[in-house]
């Protein structure tokens, strides 16, 4: 293992960035110069799932259009606190998936971990909003827990790191558990689900990079981009830094109502995607967690503007249009 060069004391740009960002509504309005008579509807849903955004973020939102795709993601709105049914807590199923603590094995040959419940952003549609992170994410025995459950499973080839989202974790407790995974001969890939670097291109350390080339088995990113205003030139920047560090770099998206619902939107985020050496990988619809029917689409629209895709892009920029069904062995194509 190559030594470290960052002293301890030393705090990171990103993580300063992540201990200063925007996690009061009011702020948020008076940063984007947006009226204040909407935070009454915005309060309850602050309360059940707190806002949190990065200035990096914060940076790329249009002042006084409250329509603005970044804003409209992060959000808190009156309409997360009306019930709908169908609209769960657990709408994956991964605490059924769950075969010891911070450890899902849903489809085979590979597992995800729950590395942390920690974001870099809140994102109001998130699947994982109301997800027991307390009781679910690996401590240290619960990490060699884990392990051993892989080891045991000798047909598990690929390990996931989600969360929360891995890469807030320190450079250095992500190298600690990178390098327990590494030492898991049986494995071929490790993946990655990530929305930091989008949210924070300073987290793209030489130290994360360093640690990321140690790594024995082949490492896949799966970038989170929703919309192509969040690319600026400093992701841009952060993504070549991956790319030229030999990773295969993915994309999965959410199919969003007033965010991405068109196939222009669509068609744009393919080709700014390809253009910094990102490959468009999924186009999820919405998981129908509690606290974001607003956001949906329906699949009839989404397969309509995947035909505009077909028309509009060569295949190899045209995601995949998924969902998921609990207890189903893979995502379903829609």
């Amino acid at each position: 293992m190559i030594p470290r060069s960052r002293q301890s004391w030393q705090i990171p740009d990103w993580q300063n960035e992540l201990a200063t960002a925007v996690r009061d509504p009011a702020e948020l309005l008076q940063r984007l110069h947006l009226p204040s008579d909407a935070l009454p509807g915005m309060q309850l849903p602050h309360q059940q799932f707190k806002l949190r955004v990065p200035q990096s973020y914060l940076s790329r939102i249009k002042p006084g259009d409250p329509n603005d795709p970044l804003l409209l993601q992060i959000l808190p709105q009156a309409q997360e606190a009306i019930a709908a049914a169908g609209y769960i807590s657990d709408p994956v199923g991964d605490l059924d998936a769950m075969a010891v603590p911070g450890l899902l094995h849903k489809y085979h040959g590979r597992v995800l971990l729950i590395t942390t419940g920690a974001c870099a952003i809140h994102c109001r549609y998130c699947f994982r909003r109301h997800f027991p992170y307390q009781e679910s994410q690996l401590n240290p025995a619960q990490w060699q827990a884990a392990l051993a459950y892989i080891e045991q499973h000798p047909d598990i080839t690929e390990v996931i790191l989600s969360g929360g989202d891995p890469l807030s974790l320190s450079d250095q407790r992500l190298a600690g558990l990178l390098e327990d995974i590494g030492r898991l001969k049986q494995l071929k890939r490790v993946r990655i689900h990530t929305r930091l670097p989008s949210v924070i291109p300073s987290r793209v350390t030489p130290e994360l990079l360093e640690t990321l080339a140690e790594l024995p088995q082949t490492v896949v990113m799966v970038l989170h981009i929703n919309h192509a205003n969040e690319i600026d030139e400093h992701v841009a920047a952060a993504v070549k830094r991956l790319k030229d560090s030999g990773l295969t770099l993915l994309n999965q998206a959410v199919l969003l109502k007033g965010i991405n619902d068109s196939a222009e939107a669509l068609a744009v985020l393919s080709e700014s995607l390809f253009a910094i050496g990102i490959l468009p990988y999924y186009l999820h619809l919405l998981d129908p967690v509690a606290g974001a029917m607003h956001f949906d689409v329906d699949a009839e629209t989404a397969t309509t503007l995947i035909d505009a895709l077909r028309q509009r892009l060569p295949g190899y920029l045209i995601p995949c249009l998924v969902k998921e069904i609990p207890g189903h062995p893979h995502k379903l194509p829609v």
